[in-house]
């Protein structure tokens, strides 16, 4: 008996948690899945309320048993639809610095060769993409970590050569906290230098990686014309290969810049501001 209360008081805190802050969260704090709260959604939101005041009245069954005798009685709730989510209009950045899609890939382990392969060297390329002029820069790391976030957004304001209004990452840890236990009184290191530059930090909708499409495609085209082909044997051999790389991508022509390269569409706008 002390079980089945005690079971009926867990799934009720969670569907109540889950109600207030989110099933993401509500995974988090419970240490469970999504999957299995939204089963406990499905099935048994208002139920679990209902077998309360059900016992308060002497009530014995569990609450599968209730939910099977309401199901041959035809006493079940109906369900209504889920809102279908309405994808946004894309908005096209306009000017240079507008927003600029910030992601970070893994290097491949067949391209770290030598001693670095035998100590684990573990090696991470920083990506910033702007949206209008597709320029790029990339900066090179041994950690994926929100220090690196900071140390690359630095070198980032240095090296583009405008002023950024706008930065759009995933929901990654080296860039937010947005789903630990306390996100709004939890910054990163990444956010709070983006709060001393004053730049904007947009963050994309969870497991939606094609909101921050520019970004993805330009590593793809990344696996095919540089990872595939060469190999690093030190953080330092890998950052002077990379930097050659981001400077032939930024002079590569592109189709949806009418063939110019990021580097002459850039250099368009200042010539007719």
């Amino acid at each position: 008996m002390n079980s089945i209360t005690q079971d009926i008081k867990y799934r009720l805190s969670v569907l109540s948690y889950a109600q207030n802050y989110g099933v993401t969260k509500a995974a988090i704090k419970y240490r469970t899945n999504r999957q299995f709260i939204y089963r406990l959604k499905w099935r048994y939101d208002g139920l679990v309320v209902f077998l309360v005041m059900l016992r308060q009245h002497g009530y014995k069954r569990s609450i599968t048993g209730l939910y099977r005798c309401m199901q041959r009685m035809k006493l079940h709730a109906i369900k209504l639809p889920n809102p279908k989510y309405v994808a946004q209009p894309y908005q096209k950045a306009l000017f240079p610095g507008e927003k600029v899609q910030i992601d970070v890939k893994v290097v491949p382990t067949v391209c770290i060769t030598g001693q670095a392969k035998d100590e684990g060297l573990k090696l991470y390329q920083y990506t910033a993409i702007d949206e209008c002029t597709r320029y790029r820069y990339l900066g090179a790391f041994s950690e994926q970590s929100t220090y690196s976030s900071m140390q690359f957004l630095k070198d980032l304001v240095k090296r583009f050569p405008f002023q950024i209004r706008k930065i759009q990452t995933d929901n990654g840890t080296e860039f937010t906290k947005r789903f630990t236990k306390d996100p709004e009184n939890d910054e990163t290191l990444f956010e709070k230098q983006l709060r001393l530059f004053g730049i904007e930090h947009q963050k994309i909708r969870p497991y939606t990686p094609r909101h921050n499409g520019k970004v993805e495609r330009s590593h793809r085209k990344d696996n095919e014309y540089f990872y595939a082909r060469k190999t690093f044997y030190s953080l330092a051999d890998f950052k002077k290969q990379l930097a050659v790389h981001n400077r032939n991508y930024n002079k590569f022509p592109m189709r949806p810049l009418g063939w110019k390269s990021p580097k002459e569409y850039l250099n368009s706008f200042s010539t007719n501001m």
